[in-house]
């Protein structure tokens, strides 16, 4: 009688400090001058298959992601960083590996006084 392993192996992927410039604030200078955000990722992802294929296929391929995370910040404007947030982890939701998913979001020189003003938003499959 054969023993069957329906474990899960879970992988989290870092993406850590993706510097990108968009148009982000709400102040009319903000609007026609582009800022730097800076951008953290992690998600865990079922990496069973991948474990066990060595198949880019059966993984969840960060470099895809990170193309559509910079098209989408350095083409669309936003006024808050929740919304900037939002949209990156709308584009997370989708690939069906991820089971979980964390973004947080930093604008360098946002506050007199402070290094950053930052937004973290979190994702997880139901």
């Amino acid at each position: 009688m054969s023993e069957q392993n329906d474990s899960v192996q879970v992988a989290t992927i870092y993406i850590k400090n993706l510097r990108l410039r968009t148009f982000i604030g709400f102040n009319q200078e903000e609007k026609t001058k582009k800022q730097d955000v800076i951008i953290n990722i992690q998600l865990r992802y079922d990496a069973s298959v991948a474990i066990k294929s060595d198949s880019v296929e059966d993984a969840c391929n960060y470099k895809t992601l990170t193309k559509k995370i910079i098209g989408l910040v350095e083409e669309q404007p936003f006024d808050l960083l929740e919304k900037m947030a939002g949209d990156i982890i709308a584009l997370i939701a989708p690939f069906e590996k991820v089971l979980w998913a964390s973004v947080e979001i930093d604008k360098p020189h946002a506050l007199r006084f402070s290094d950053s003003v930052s937004v973290q938003m979190e994702y997880f499959q139901r």
